[in-house]
């Protein structure tokens, strides 16, 4: 059997008292990458912080998501690196083992004049100053990065704004944009198309491909939401 064909990897997990709680697995995800199925968000953020503090050689890119990791090493023997995975995996599903998970608090500026922002009250039930403080109120988490470069996804939202998408998208949405849908809020990174249901906008600029790392909110990354005067 070549490597290109490899079986998936599982990985049989334990809860306390060594009953099986499931199978984790590792796969091939095209001719240079191994996706690792974590189970969790949490679990996914563990393996990254571990991936990060110390980079197996040859991988090129770590992308968490809420119930994966994604590794990309071209070049890589990726039987060995799927071996190193199968470990690493085992020590994230141990709470508080491994390396620390990222404590970085990034503070979004936000002025609350979205197009959305009345029909976000009148779906929730509250007034537009009740939106904004429950939007501001709670620490929100960075889960993953997705839809467009520098779109994180931010968990935590207050379920009384747990609203939907609208029903038809807009064609453009400006840079800056802070939005919710469903259980998550986001600052969109670029214009671009979006359906998501827009509170306001911030000044702060979340994607510039000259810096490093290019994206402000990287997986992990506490985000507080701060209101301010607009011009």
């Amino acid at each position: 059997m070549t490597r290109e064909h490899a079986p998936p990897v599982s990985l049989e997990t334990a809860r306390e008292g060594g009953a099986p709680e499931g199978t984790m697995t590792i796969r091939r995800a095209g001719e240079h990458a191994l996706l690792v199925e974590t189970g969790s968000l949490e679990v996914s953020h563990r393996l990254d912080a571990l991936l990060r503090a110390d980079r197996p050689a040859g991988v090129v890119e770590i992308v968490p998501g809420p119930a994966t990791v994604l590794v990309a090493a071209p070049g890589a023997d990726l039987s060995r690196l799927r071996d190193l995975l199968s470990g690493l995996l085992a020590t994230a599903r141990t709470t508080g083992a491994g390396a620390s998970l990222p404590t970085r608090t990034v503070t979004v500026p936000v002025v609350y004049d979205g197009a959305d922002l009345d029909d976000v009250a009148a779906l929730s039930g509250l007034s537009v100053a009740e939106v904004v403080e429950l939007h501001t109120r709670r620490e929100l988490v960075v889960g993953w990065l997705g839809f467009a470069p520098g779109f994180a996804y931010l968990t935590g939202l207050d379920p009384v704004l747990h609203v939907a998408r609208l029903s038809t998208p807009r064609t453009s949405v400006p840079a800056g944009a802070v939005a919710i849908a469903g259980p998550y809020s986001a600052v969109y990174p670029s214009a671009s198309p979006g359906g998501w249901r827009l509170l306001g906008r911030s000044p702060l600029i979340v994607w510039d491909v000259t810096a490093d790392p290019p994206a402000v909110l990287t997986p992990g990354t506490r985000v507080r939401f701060q209101p301010i005067a607009g011009p």
